[in-house]
């Protein structure tokens, strides 16, 4: 009997042990930010769009500065060839070749899909440091993909973010998201995404390929590719003007 109750006893001392020795969410969403972040970003990438109705598969070259600015123009295929894309602060412009017309993406648009795939422009737009928008706290350790990870839960402190909660599976080696699950306020959940094929790149980790998955909608996601990466290089002058959609 003493035996049982000196089992008892631990357990319940072992479990507020361990969850002492999680880190806080703040910490960990820190390191996220800062392992996954530059001061600027040259990326070729390839998007593979699967819905119901087929397959579509296009590549594009982006610049990006910081979280408030970045132009991307669209090399395939030939269709999309030359379409154009540039965000400078909260503000979104496309230019599309075949009507020769830059038009700014704004209000109820911002939720429209980005060339079919399962990503909005709202999705794009919002590059704002997490812990800006989020309260993040640790809730379990859990096994992704073979890999321990915290889990971490984020609930929006601000009433204007693209979704109420997100839920990470955080590489505890690396500080990467292997996978994300936004939520509505209502708890239902609205997006995934998976994050694989994880690489050092200038002495940090970074996740090459991106599953994206809109969970209200048919079809097999759309993954995002990166062939080519650049952290902190420096950028073409003047490419975050309206003038570079032309």
């Amino acid at each position: 009997m003493k035996r049982l109750l000196s089992w008892v006893v631990l357990v319940p001392l072992t479990i507020l042990s361990t969850a002492q020795q999680f880190p806080t969410g703040k910490s960990l969403i820190e390191k996220v930010d800062k392992n996954m972040s530059a001061n600027t970003r040259i990326s070729l990438s390839r998007m593979e769009i699967t819905t119901s109705r087929g397959n579509r598969t296009l590549e594009a070259k982006t610049w990006t500065e910081g979280d408030e600015k970045s132009f991307t123009e669209y090399l395939a295929p030939a269709r999309e060839k030359g379409t154009k894309m540039l965000k400078t602060d909260e503000q979104l412009w496309i230019f599309s070749p075949s009507t020769d017309r830059v038009i700014q993406i704004s209000g109820h648009m911002l939720r429209q899909s980005v060339m079919g795939s399962d990503l909005s422009y709202e999705d794009m737009m919002n590059d704002t440091p997490l812990l800006e928008q989020y309260a993040a706290t640790v809730d379990a350790v859990e096994i992704r993909d073979g890999r321990n990870c915290w889990v971490v839960t984020l609930t929006a402190v601000k009433p204007d973010v693209g979704y109420y909660m997100q839920k990470m599976w955080i590489d505890q080696e690396r500080y990467i998201p292997l996978q994300i699950e936004m939520y509505s306020k209502s708890g239902k959940l609205l997006k995934k995404i998976e994050m694989t094929d994880v690489k050092r790149i200038q002495g940090r980790w970074f996740p090459m390929t991106m599953v994206y998955r809109d969970m209200l909608k048919k079809g097999g996601g759309t993954r995002m590719t990166f062939l080519e990466l650049q952290l902190d290089a420096a950028l073409p002058d003047g490419i975050f003007t309206k003038s570079s959609l032309r």
